[in-house]
Order: C-alpha cells, then sequence, then structure tokens
C-alpha cells in the first residue's frame, strides 16, 4: 500500500505548527486587543445552508468548490468553505445576542479548487466580524485590525478596498443587469488580466458595448473623478461610503489602505465594502487577509424583512506562513525557548529540578535516553539551545551544569538561581 494524503491537504510537521501557533496566538492578541470575543462552529454544515442564494449564490465559484457528502440520515451536508457562513446561520439561530455583536473565530475550512503556492483545499480561516451596525467605523476598525494584525507579524502589506456598490452601479450603468455572473469574471481580474475576463465575459454573453463601457469606468481609480462619471445612485452611495471610510482610516492612522476599483471579491452575499490585503514584495500573489460588509445573509436567514448590518475579514493562515518562511526564517524553532535535561545516574533529582522549572512556566523536555552523547546529539538536532547537565559532583555542589548548544560554553549555576538564570535567558 502506497500511503499518500488527499489531494490539496497535507500534515503540518512541529516545526511548522509552532509557527502556525505563533501567527494564530498574534492574530488572537490583536483581536482581543480590539474587542472581540471568541466563537466556534462546526465544521459540517447543511447543504441548503451553502447553497443559499444569499450565501455562496448557486453560480460562486465558492459553491462549486464546496466538499459535499451524505449523513446515515441521507441528509445532504457540506465542509464549510469560509466561517461567515456558519457566522450568519449562528446569529440567526440566537437572535437575542447583545449587538453590536463583535467576534472572532480560528477554524478549518475546505474547497475543492486548484492548487498553488499558499492555496490548498484544507485551510486555516482566522475571521472576525462586526455584526449590528451598519457606521463605517466599523469598517474602518475591521481595517485597523488587519493593518494592526500584520505588523505585529512583521510583514509589510497594502490594504486594497473598494465598494461592491461602486461596483454593481459601474455595471448597471454599463447595461450589465446578471451582476452576479459578471462579478465573478472581474474578481479574477488580478489573477487573468483584462484580456481573461473581456474573454469570460464575452463567454458569459455580454455585449462588446456592455464591457467597453465597464473597463472604461473602472480604469478610473479616483473617487473623485468617478463622482463626476457615475449617474447611478447605488454607485454614487458607495463613494460616499469609502470617502467617509477613507476619513476614519485617515483618523486612526490605517496607512495601508488604499482604494482600488477592479477589487470585486466573488462571493455573492458582499453588499458594501470589499478589501484584500497583499504582501507588498509579492513573494505571494494571492491575498494574506479579505473581507469586507454582508449586510443581507443574517436578516435572510432568519426569514426577516429586517436587514442585519454585518462587516469583518479573514487572515489567510496558510499563504501567511508561506510568507514568513521566507521572509523570517529560522527565527521560530518550535525547540528554541525548552530547556533540556539530561541526568547523568541522578534521575530522582533531576526530575524534581524539571518539575520545579515547569511549574515556575519554564519549558522542560526531559531526556530518555541513558547515553549522553545521544542526548546531546537529540537536543543539538533539534535546535534547543540550552542544555542542563545534571551528575552526582554537580548535586553534591547543590549545582547544575547549563551547556549552550549554540556557543558550546558551559556554566555551573547553582540550583538555587537556575530558575532566575533561565527567565532572563528566555525572554
Amino acid at each position: 500500500m502506497e500511503l499518500q494524503t488527499a489531494k490539496g491537504v497535507r500534515d503540518i510537521p512541529p516545526e511548522e505548527k509552532a509557527l502556525k501557533n505563533k501567527v494564530v496566538n498574534t492574530l488572537t492578541e490583536v483581536f482581543e486587543l480590539y474587542g472581540f470575543a471568541p466563537l466556534e462552529t462546526p465544521i459540517l454544515e447543511r447543504y441548503e445552508t451553502l447553497a443559499a442564494k444569499f450565501a455562496a449564490g448557486e453560480a460562486s465559484d465558492a459553491l462549486k468548490e464546496t466538499f459535499t457528502l451524505a449523513d446515515q440520515g441521507d441528509r445532504k451536508l457540506g465542509l464549510r468553505f469560509d466561517l461567515t457562513v456558519p457566522l450568519a446561520r449562528f446569529m440567526a439561530m440566537n437572535p437575542m445576542l447583545k449587538m453590536p455583536f463583535k467576534r472572532y473565530e480560528v477554524g478549518q475550512v475546505f474547497r475543492d479548487g486548484p492548487i498553488k503556492l499558499g492555496r490548498v483545499r484544507q485551510f486555516t480561516q482566522c475571521d472576525f466580524d462586526i455584526v449590528g451596525s451598519d457606521s463605517m467605523l466599523a469598517d474602518a476598525e475591521i481595517l485597523a485590525v488587519v493593518e494592526e494584525g500584520f505588523k505585529k507579524l512583521g510583514l509589510d502589506i497594502v490594504i486594497k478596498v473598494n465598494s461592491r456598490k461602486l461596483i454593481n452601479g459601474i455595471l448597471e450603468q454599463a447595461g450589465i443587469s446578471r451582476k452576479e455572473e459578471a462579478l465573478i469574471s472581474v474578481d479574477k481580474l488580478d489573477k487573468i488580466g483584462k484580456e481573461g475576463v473581456v474573454k469570460e465575459l464575452k463567454e458569459k454573453g455580454f455585449t462588446t458595448k456592455q464591457i467597453q463601457i465597464f473597463f472604461s469606468l473602472i480604469e478610473v481609480n479616483d473617487l473623485k473623478k468617478l463622482k463626476s462619471l457615475i449617474k447611478e445612485n447605488e454607485a454614487l452611495e458607495g463613494i460616499a461610503e469609502l470617502e467617509e471610510l477613507f476619513l476614519y482610516c485617515e483618523m486612526m492612522s490605517i496607512k495601508s489602505a488604499v482604494f482600488d476599483i477592479s477589487l470585486a471579491r466573488g462571493l455573492a452575499y458582499y453588499t458594501g465594502t470589499v478589501f484584500e490585503a497583499y504582501l507588498k514584495s509579492k513573494i505571494i500573489t494571492s491575498s494574506l487577509a479579505a473581507g469586507g460588509r454582508w449586510d443581507n445573509m443574517i436578516g435572510k436567514f432568519m426569514d426577516s424583512k429586517d436587514r442585519v448590518a454585518a462587516v469583518g475579514g479573514s487572515f489567510g493562515l496558510i499563504p501567511i506562513m508561506e510568507v514568513m518562511k521566507v521572509e523570517k526564517p529560522n527565527k521560530d524553532n518550535t525547540r528554541k525557548g525548552i530547556i533540556y535535561i539530561v541526568p547523568i545516574d541522578t534521575i530522582k533529582k533531576s526530575l524534581e529540578i524539571a518539575q520545579k522549572l515547569r511549574q515556575s512556566d519554564i519549558p522542560v523536555s526531559f531526556s530518555l535516553s541513558r547515553k549522553v552523547s545521544k542526548s546531546l546529539e537529540y537536543a543539538n538536532k533539534l535546535g534547543i539551545k540550552y542544555v542542563i547537565l545534571i551528575g552526582e559532583d554537580e548535586l553534591s555542589r547543590s549545582s547544575v551544569n547549563i551547556r549552550n548548544m549554540e556557543t558550546g560554553l558551559e556554566t555551573n549555576m547553582p540550583i538555587n538561581k537556575l530558575t532566575a538564570y533561565l527567565k532572563r535567558e528566555l525572554r
């Protein structure tokens, strides 16, 4: 039997998992810094929930890429393709929640789509949303979280921002009524270029004149100039909201957000502001974070005519990790901060010392080999910096030997000073 993982998924070894944990912990700290609370939703959803026309939309790539299955009761299910639809379902099932509701969730999502660097079929998203506020201040806060998250991770990004209202109005002005179909193609502009998008639009039955009018407007990447060219009310409303949003960004010193009229976002549920964050160095060309305003989904899940405002974003862990492995190599060694204790015929006392260090929140791994040479080889291979050698001679003097595996230097240290010394070194 030839062992293989399923296509598009992979194991994450310890050193990579340590990096992933670091990214998640950093982003979690940022979410909580901005007042977001944690939430967990199921990986499995009823297919009709995912397929609702006000969720992914039947024509969207996300629904086409949904993994489907049936349970023993022959109910059709799907693996969630994002964390937004489950949040909308949760909100609709819990209408008494205090608004605005600010939540974050870190979880696995699945898409049966094409595979490339930074894009796989099982991946982790870090989502954060504000439900119950239609103020552009909420949108600005979402962008602030994105900028702060990447700042904490040490990555230089640009956040491209647009409005679906503006794009919808431009499509209307171009005489394009099947907006969802058109937007799925327009969303690929960065990936397949203008020629590719024009080809797709023509294949979908849109006329050359419609396409020319559309591109003549989205090639004007300036809000002030667009005001004089746009006639549709929805587009003008989108421009006004973007102007307000960028004003708040200025007040909050959000410097990475820029207007990009070509940004569409392919999912059907977006209703207003949309954004995507890209790495400036372009090591990876896909977005590292994305999101926007989705004001219609929750109310429709509730079978209500009332609109429930919502805006949020999502960090893509896989592309972020790929970038960090290139831009920040060898800075996230999984064993760097672990102390490795090697007993030399002193197991009882060595275990006591190990437990005392752990009680002081110092990570300790204990050697399971009887041979010192093998223990040192093991520590060196894992990149462990500090090894504590505990022999009978050292214990008779109430001390231990600490070896720095990077420099080879060995220091004799009194046991009663060991904890304080290690805490200083591991800071």
